[in-house]
């Protein structure tokens, strides 16, 4: 049987298996990537404090989302980087630019964070 011939899931079986793939690749990244280890550690910090710190439920949600972004942003540079590693190993200049634009995405959502929680905090 072949991909196209499966049938598809639908409702609760769907999203139990979507959960359980989602949260096998959160594993995943969090096992294999030292850099989204260290974001979950922040985010452990962050977000219970972005919770706190926030005075309306808008500054509490961007504070918060602020933080999702990163991680979010760094599993997306994380299946970029796998990607690019599972076709091949040797240095090839669409591959290096693949990675250096994914890892300028995380850099780019740590801005959005820092703007975020400078202009709520301190402004």
């Amino acid at each position: 049987m072949t991909i196209t011939e499966r049938p598809k899931l639908a409702g609760m079986r769907r999203l139990l298996l979507a959960f359980v793939n989602s949260w096998k690749g959160f594993r995943g990244a969090f096992r294999s990537e030292a850099a989204f280890r260290q974001e979950v550690a922040l985010a452990v910090v962050l977000l219970p404090l972005g919770t706190y710190l926030g005075k309306t439920p808008i500054e509490k949600a961007l504070l918060v989302s602020s933080v999702l972004l990163v991680l979010i942003v760094e599993l997306l540079n994380t299946g970029i980087e796998t990607v690019v590693d599972r076709i091949g190993l040797e240095r090839h200049e669409l591959s290096g630019l693949a990675k250096d634009v994914g890892s300028t995405a995380v850099l780019l959502s740590f801005g959005v964070l820092v703007v975020i929680w400078g202009f709520l905090l301190l402004g």
